[in-house]
């Protein structure tokens, strides 16, 4: 493509937000930037820190065809051609559906603007969501009628 690459507000609002992290993830980020740190002091007249977690090799916004042809090749290295640099979103919030966690929990990781755009985008995911529903349901009610 070879276009200029800019930086852009988020579509909407909810673009801007914060995610949680694991310790496991945050330590390896901040050894990241640790090595950042050390590229800026050695390169101190030409590295140019924006603040970006990955930028190009002198701190510049990184040119997205250079972060989708890495992802490719280490894709095509793994042997999982045709894998999307897009698709680890839909990767993450399957795999916290299927684990139980709560759509609302995915909705807000993932920026929705509403539930209905989770749900209705991430339902076929849990296959039997409706039977174990009907069966978390039937068992609370068992133990009220034996309270009762």
């Amino acid at each position: 493509r070879n276009q200029p690459v800019s930086l852009t507000p988020p579509k909407t609002e909810r673009g801007k937000r914060p995610i949680t992290l694991d310790d496991e993830t945050v330590d390896v980020l901040r050894a990241h930037r640790g090595g950042q740190l050390i590229t800026k002091v050695e390169l101190e007249e030409v590295y140019e820190d924006r603040g970006f977690v990955f930028p190009d090799p002198l701190g510049h916004l990184m040119n997205p065809d250079v972060v989708t042809g890495a992802w490719r090749q280490l894709c095509k290295k793994a042997g999982l051609n045709g894998i999307r640099l897009h698709d680890l979103r839909h990767f993450h919030a399957s795999w916290l559906l299927r684990a139980g966690m709560n759509p609302k929990v995915v909705q807000e990781r993932l920026g929705h603007s509403t539930i209905a755009i989770t749900l209705d985008t991430y339902s076929h995911v849990v296959p039997g969501l409706q039977e174990e529903a009907a069966t978390a349901f039937a068992e609370e009610m068992r133990k009220y009628r034996k309270r009762g």
